[in-house]
């Protein structure tokens, strides 16, 4: 059976095809394309290890959220919410967790263990359903949803307006003056449907390769 567009997971092919599409369309992004070539297709394994670490990322540097990643899974050799939840305040604040972030992985933790969430379910519903399901838990708002719906379920037109690199990159190769809102990004992006998930690895790529530091302070 053929699943509508909208549960089409993006692979390879249909990333250069995307790209393909997206350089007719738009000039910048051609430009983009030509001098740095295509993004890498920067893909996560969807379950409850790739959320946490989506929600360790929420406002700190992408290097600073792997770090206390990485601790974790030295404590936890297998990251499962059961096992997470062995995890006391003191132990994770050791790790590097802060006081929110124990609260909201506990919270997302809590919901997988006991059934509340299942997040292999979630990977054959649509994009809305997803997104109602997860901001139901505390800490888990669109960016973290969008991360979620873009990197690990891979779908094809989901685009993070509140990341911070991506708003960076757009005021850069737009020549705005001020950097755009999530709600302008928003408007201003709706002509790359439906590979906006594409333009979004363009914008990075290209944000990347503009930074002197790599690693991005985003929005939850």
């Amino acid at each position: 059976m053929t699943q509508t567009p909208e549960l089409e997971s993006l692979t390879e092919e249909s990333l250069t095809r995307g790209l393909m599409v997206l350089a007719n369309l738009d000039n910048d992004l051609a430009r983009i394309l030509e001098t740095l070539g295509p993004p890498p297709i920067w893909s996560r394994e969807p379950g409850f290890a790739t959320l946490l670490c989506i929600i360790l990322e929420q406002q700190v540097s992408l290097a600073a959220a792997k770090a206390v990643f990485t601790r974790l899974c030295g404590v936890v050799v297998t990251l499962t919410p059961e096992n997470f939840l062995t995890l006391d305040d003191a132990q994770l604040r050791a790790i590097g967790f802060s006081r929110q972030k124990i609260l909201y992985c506990r919270g997302l933790a809590q919901a997988v263990a006991t059934g509340q969430l299942d997040l292999t379910k979630l990977e054959t519903m649509d994009e809305t359903t997803i997104r109602t399901e997860l901001k139901r838990l505390k800490g888990i708002g669109d960016w973290t949803v969008d991360i979620y719906l873009l990197m690990a379920l891979q779908r094809p037109d989901v685009f993070p307006k509140g990341d911070l690199a991506i708003a960076i990159a757009f005021q850069k190769l737009q020549n705005l003056a001020t950097r755009p809102t999530p709600a302008q990004l928003e408007e201003m992006t709706q002509h790359w449907r439906p590979w906006r998930a594409v333009a979004a690895r363009l914008l990075w790529h290209y944000y990347l390769s503009n930074a002197t530091v790599k690693s991005v302070t985003v929005s939850q």
